[in-house]
């Protein structure tokens, strides 16, 4: 919420960039909400999130939809980033505002239509053959059609598109070390990239492998809820607890880092100390 508002607080951050970012925190938000419905749900009536019900269709869809926005939109970062080092000057005419939130609707859109389809009938509540131990009433073959592709795109693209920046900038250094000029702007911003692309692996196989491996043991697993209580089930929350940490290492990595953001955060929590100064004299 305090990226969100920052950022739409600051006219002068509303660049491409900054849509992407907004809208990651946008996912971020809306996974946080959903994982908190879902513990109250837990909290209130344990059984209908082991056994499953229709009650949780609606909160696991919003999960799901959040969690697939949140990853087409660390793809569109990487994407965006990979464009304006390769393209250099050239991007800033070829990305725009508008190619920035046509990104966002389409992203929205399959995020909203992939999360939604156990809601317009793909589920096992009519059916125990091929029901989710983990995920009840999701099917099994739901959660693996959702879960290998998005890992492949979560895990290949940013690492193809943050090597291919790094790639990038060290040529581009050689090319002026041999031509003799400074190189210090390149290797700071090199070193940068590599830090922060290490920093988005890290937090996306933590927060994701997790989840992965559970829905593959929810493939091959042939045992009843009773005999999985209450090993798998802790499991199975402690892997919705890293899925909700990523939700705070996403701002962190990516605009509370920027010295930008924290200027105008400092900037607007001064204008408001001013203002109420102001109404009290």
């Amino acid at each position: 919420c305090t990226v969100i508002f920052t950022r739409m607080a600051t006219k002068d951050l509303h660049k491409p960039i900054s849509i992407l970012f907004c809208n990651l925190a946008f996912s971020d938000l809306f996974t946080s909400f959903s994982g908190f419905w879902i513990s109250m749900l837990f909290i209130t009536n344990p059984d209908i999130t082991i056994f499953g019900s229709k009650d949780m269709l609606a909160p696991y869809a919003l999960y799901t939809m959040s969690i697939l926005s949140t990853i087409y939109n660390l793809v569109s970062i990487g994407i965006e980033r990979y464009l304006a080092v390769a393209e250099s000057m050239r991007t800033r005419f070829r990305v725009t505002r508008n190619h920035s939130i046509a990104a966002v609707l389409i992203n929205w859109v399959l995020a909203f239509f992939l999360g939604c389809l156990p809601l317009m009938g793909w589920n096992c509540l009519s059916m125990e053959k091929n029901l989710s131990v983990l995920y009840s009433p999701f099917c099994v073959n739901y959660l693996i059609f959702i879960a290998i592709p998005h890992v492949v795109v979560a895990f290949i693209i940013p690492l193809f598109t943050y090597l291919r920046i790094i790639i990038i900038l060290r040529k581009r250094k050689l090319r002026m070390k041999a031509c003799g000029q400074a190189t210090g702007t390149y290797k700071s911003a090199e070193i940068q990239v590599a830090r922060t692309s290490i920093f988005i692996w890290l937090l996306a196989l933590i927060s994701y492998a997790p989840f992965f491996a559970g829905v593959i043991f929810d493939a091959t697993n042939h045992q009843c809820h009773i005999d999985l209580y209450p090993g798998v089930y802790i499991f199975r929350n402690c892997t919705a607890t890293l899925i909700t940490m990523n939700c705070l290492g996403n701002p962190i990595i990516y605009t509370l880092k920027i010295k930008t953001l924290g200027a105008k955060l400092k900037a607007l929590k001064c204008l408001s100390t001013n203002r109420v100064r102001a109404c009290t004299i």
